[in-house]
């Protein structure tokens, strides 16, 4: 039986707890959200399957706990992610606060070449914003990285986040796709070795 991908990607989402990263996931991997969405504990996984630059691609999405009780789990994953999704809720400073905290874990686990982005979400909730726009483009200026503000649960920006951050890993890994003649779609061993099964157990939106 023929795969359904050619490249496997994997993305991981980090910050504080409460900010919307299973908001994110739910509506990126599944096009909806239901709420109340319950907490994430320790680490959770999704999968969206999709079309990027011509290549079918599976996209692992995984969203961590952000409470501290459990960084030493999701420690673990950071060094498997290609790409890593920084964020932080606009109605809140104290995650745009906690940001450096983060991105401190990166530098310390993961991989040197994974793709970075910044996620300002919750951008719907224009009354309740305590983090300005230009505090999010500075820091994630100063790390050289893209930027987004998001809202789950209007659906802004987060096809164009994830998408985004895909293929800056397609392109980032574009000489090992190559060797393994990714540019040929109907063969059924063109899975990429930089995909692993997951082993966390996929779970609904509100569990």
């Amino acid at each position: 039986m023929a795969k359904q991908h050619d490249i496997v990607v994997r993305l991981i989402l980090v910050g504080d707890s409460s900010v919307g990263k299973t908001c994110m996931i739910c509506r990126f991997a599944e096009g909806d959200v239901e709420l109340p969405m319950g907490t994430t504990v320790g680490i959770d996984f999704k999968m969206k399957h999709t079309k990027v630059e011509g290549k079918r691609v599976r996209i692992q999405l995984w969203d961590t706990a952000g409470q501290e009780r459990y960084d030493t789990i999701t420690q673990q994953y950071y060094r498997r992610a290609q790409g890593i999704l920084l964020v932080y809720d606009i109605t809140n400073e104290k995650t745009f606060i906690n940001l450096q905290k983060w991105v401190n874990y990166v530098q310390d686990y993961a991989d040197d070449e994974v793709e970075l982005t910044l996620i300002g979400n919750k951008c719907d909730r224009k009354k309740e914003r305590r983090v300005p726009t230009s505090r999010g483009q500075e820091f994630a200026r100063n790390l050289n990285i893209p930027f987004y503000e998001t809202s789950a649960s209007k659906s802004k920006n987060i096809e164009k986040a994830f998408t985004e951050i895909t293929k800056r890993v397609m392109a980032r890994h574009r000489q090992e796709y190559s060797r393994l003649n990714i540019d040929e779609p109907d063969r059924s061993d063109t899975l990429s070795e930089l995909g692993d099964t997951p082993t966390a157990p996929e779970r609904g939106c509100c569990m």
